[in-house]
């Protein structure tokens, strides 16, 4: 069983940063892709960014802003967000997968108001 536990949310204002985190647990986590999705009231939810090896994809409404990265033990993911705009507001997930299921972190809320 795989448990993902995310960090990192919060309030900030336009133009700020933020970085989230999340904390894989389970075997061999380490050879699965991982990645970040929002979903913002009333939209359906979206990528963010996924990382498997050394493959990163990334949403086009976030590509020059964000950058995922995983730490060397593979375990844990992170998102480091930048020039954040009030339509970055959404609840944000991890998500892990692999090729017979599926696991997603309870979500982290980013809210971007001045």
């Amino acid at each position: 069983q795989v448990q993902l536990v995310e960090s990192g949310g919060g309030l900030v204002q336009p133009g700020g940063s933020l970085r989230l985190s999340c904390v894989a647990s389970g075997r061999a986590i380490g050879v699965w892709p991982m990645g970040w999705y929002r979903q913002a009231p009333g939209k359906e939810r979206e990528l963010v960014a996924t990382i498997r090896h050394g493959d990163i994809n990334y949403g086009e409404s976030v590509k020059g802003r964000f950058t995922i990265s995983r730490n060397k033990a593979m375990n844990t993911v992170h998102l480091q967000m930048n020039d954040l705009k009030p339509e970055d507001t959404a609840v944000y997930y991890c998500r892990l997968w692999t090729n017979v299921q599926d696991y997603w972190g309870q979500g982290t809320q980013i809210i971007v108001s001045s």
